[in-house]
């Protein structure tokens, strides 16, 4: 009995041993079925996880050549300034590594211990006060994340981690954590910081700065320099310590770094390039978007290398010319004189030099040089009624009618409200008479005047189909850059070259990603365009841009004005002028960006803008050549023309001075004839006073 209760007993024992076995058994197998679920769930967080935030490069300023190569602006739409890792001296690199993580080369971006150690800390304060973060944390929490201290954000932050550990090298990890952490004083990222405390760039930091920068990144507000030397340096040389302990430096290495003076730069942060020639970058913004698709993103943090056409002379002339109130007539209070000018080469169509406006500048505001839209007034006469004539075989000294005219109600007046009856071609186009071109351009065909304008380069609207386009009359207008690519045919032989700013753009790497392709254009032919220039380089000689004529330059050029949209007989709208020499070509507009009964030009442009652009060319003398316009075979041509014309002026001269001694003569002889019918008591006296009257009558005449 005993031992059949014993072996039952130990059955039992046998089958409570099982079942215990196979709950610890099944308790593992649940608990690894749920730590496999677990880790399922939070790969599955982690692979769902989006941080293509960080394929972006860190933002870079796009750094603009002029045509010499030599950097002429900067430009960037942040405060961060970013440097690739290859920029950034392996001393920061190691200073940052020793004292925020000194196991990132070897983890998988979580410290597990740290992380133990910080739980304990929280545990025992009953609060989060420590996190134990590596750098690949600290770059998920400062990229994706906000700052608070809960455990839901610690559990995120844990996730991006890791999936920005899978994602990229940890070069790359610590090159965007350098460019993003915050070194204080308004400093975000490596470059910045560099600037901002020692007036460096980031490449040029010595151990010592390396290690003072590393330092901050705990407390910047409390351990910067600027506020605190004492604690910074302390801080500094615990860093320092710390790179000697982890066997980045040696001791002799800690002594010379600690040695070494504290050089802070006092000076406010900017970088001399940084705002230069604002207007011409504005436009090579405008370029880059419109020709070749960039965003405005790219443009201005890409760390895009832009080489452009700019000539630094020429653009700092034209500034300095824009910076003088004494070329520009007076403004009222309430509204400034507006301006722009573009000046290119036109053998290369590339655009020198540009401003866009007088006054404070906007970034990417309204430019005055390439955005105006305005008539053109008599600068379009060349191209719209000369040059489409002298095509078609009028020749420089033919004679054109001046005459009162009505063209289905269209009846043009000279400015002076003159007419002489006939003109030469040379003489309506170096004194800018009205009618002549209109009846001119009436004679040659409206359809020929208009195509010729358009294969200058000038867009036209259906309204502008008109004889009113001989005088400038459109719809709407041009540009000053359209105009002085137009006048680029006449110095380039009848070829114009499409105007430009940007010749080729390289992406941060320096792999060129765009670059310009020339696109000319044979306007007319080259003896055409001799002519013209001939036209005017009389205009700047002797006619109405006779204030743009330099001694020693060769200068052709068009004055151009356009009416007030009100009744006023001596105001104008807009003042232009266009000129150029062998070797640019310069467009100048003058005017109020709103005219009205208080604000419109009183003055007419032979005053203005032709002293303007002698002003601009005047002081871009050193980068002009000695070169004359090639007109050699036309002024041959004219040259006995020339002289018939003016020994026709003479004669014309002295037969209108023998019909004024005539008729002088003859006045006096009246008056002696009445003198002797007189007494002789009263003749002395009334001798006198017919004399007196005679001078009187004299001067009136003069």
């Amino acid at each position: 009995m005993e031992r059949r209760q014993k072996r039952n007993a130990s059955k039992q024992r046998d089958w409570s041993q099982f079942f215990k076995k196979g709950l610890v058994k099944k308790l593992m197998i649940a608990g690894i079925i749920a730590a496999l679920c677990g880790l399922l769930i939070v790969n599955i967080f982690i692979w769902t996880s989006d941080v293509s935030k960080l394929n972006k490069p860190a933002p870079q300023p796009t750094i603009i050549y002029d045509r010499n190569g030599e950097i002429a602006s900067k430009v960037s739409n942040t405060s961060i300034e970013g440097v690739a890792i290859k920029q950034i001296p392996k001393e920061v690199i190691h200073a940052v590594i020793a004292t925020e993580d000194q196991r990132f080369y070897k983890h998988h971006g979580i410290n597990y211990f740290a992380i133990m150690k910080a739980m304990f800390k929280n545990m025992l304060s009953g609060d989060i006060v420590a996190g134990g973060s590596t750098v690949t944390q600290q770059l998920a929490k400062n990229a994706f994340l906000t700052h608070e201290r809960t455990y839901t954000r610690k559990v995120k932050e844990l996730i991006i981690t890791k999936k920005i550990e899978r994602t990229y090298s940890k070069d790359e990890i610590m090159e965007r954590y350098l460019n993003q952490i915050y070194f204080g004083e308004g400093a975000w990222g490596i470059q910045r910081a560099a600037k901002t405390y020692f007036g460096k760039e980031a490449s040029e930091l010595t151990l010592s700065e390396s290690a003072m920068l590393a330092g901050l990144i705990k407390a910047p507000s409390i351990l910067s320099p600027f506020k605190n030397m004492e604690k910074s340096v302390e801080r500094r040389n615990l860093v320092l310590s710390l790179m000697e302990k982890e066997g980045y430096i040696s001791k002799t290495d800690v002594e010379k770094a600690k040695e070494q003076p504290v050089v802070l730069n006092e000076e406010k942060v900017d970088d001399e390039y940084d705002g230069k020639y604002p207007y011409y970058v504005d436009h090579i913004i405008e370029e880059a978007m419109k020709k070749y698709k960039l965003t405005k993103n790219e443009v201005l943090s890409g760390g895009l290398h832009i080489f452009t056409e700019l000539n630094p002379t020429i653009q700092k002339a034209t500034e300095e010319v824009y910076q003088n109130e004494n070329l520009f007539p007076a403004s009222p209070d309430d509204q400034l004189l507006q301006s722009g000018a573009v000046f290119i080469e036109p053998e290369s169509g590339g655009i020198q030099a540009l401003v866009g406006g007088r006054g404070e500048h906007t970034f990417l505001g309204f430019n005055h040089a390439t955005q105006l839209i305005r008539q053109p007034g008599s600068t379009m006469k060349p191209l719209a009624v000369y040059t489409p004539a002298i095509e078609q075989g009028y020749e420089v000294f033919d004679l054109l009618e001046d005459r009162p005219l009505n063209i289905g109600g269209y009846q043009p007046k000279n400015y002076d409200k003159q007419y002489r009856g006939e003109v030469t071609m040379y003489d309506a186009v170096v004194n800018s008479y009205n009618v002549p071109p209109v009846w001119l351009l009436n004679q040659i065909g409206l359809e020929k005047g208009t195509k010729k304008v358009e294969t200058f380069g000038i867009p036209l609207q259906e309204e502008d189909h008109s004889l009113g386009i001989a005088l400038g009359g459109m719809n709407e207008g041009t540009s000053p850059l359209f105009m002085a690519q137009a006048y680029s045919a006449f110095a380039n032989n009848g070829t114009m070259v499409e105007a430009h700013s940007i010749q080729k753009i390289e992406d941060a790497d320096g792999k060129v990603i765009a670059k310009w392709k020339s696109k000319s254009t044979t306007v007319t032919k080259p003896e055409v365009a001799q002519k013209i220039t001939y036209m005017l380089k009389g205009v700047v000689k002797e006619g109405t841009g006779k204030k743009a004529f330099m001694n020693g330059i060769d200068v052709a050029g068009k004055t151009g004005s356009t009416q007030l949209p009100f009744a006023n007989d001596g105001g104008t709208k807009d003042h232009w002028f266009v000129g150029y020499t062998p070797d640019i070509v310069g467009a100048v507009w003058l005017g109020y960006d709103q005219t009205d009964e208080n604000h419109y030009l009183d003055t007419s442009s032979s005053g203005t803008t032709p002293v303007i652009f002698k002003a601009i060319v005047e002081k871009s003398k050193s980068e002009l050549s000695d070169e004359k316009f090639a007109l050699s075979s036309v002024e041959k041509k004219y040259k006995n023309e020339i002289k018939k014309i003016k020994e026709k002026q003479e004669k014309a001269r002295k037969e209108k001075e023998k019909e004024e001694k005539a008729k002088n003569e003859k006045e006096k002889n009246k008056g002696k004839g009445k003198e002797k019918n007189k007494g002789k008591k009263d003749k002395d006296k009334n001798n006198d006073d017919e004399d007196e009257d005679d001078e009187n009558e004299e001067d009136e005449d003069e």
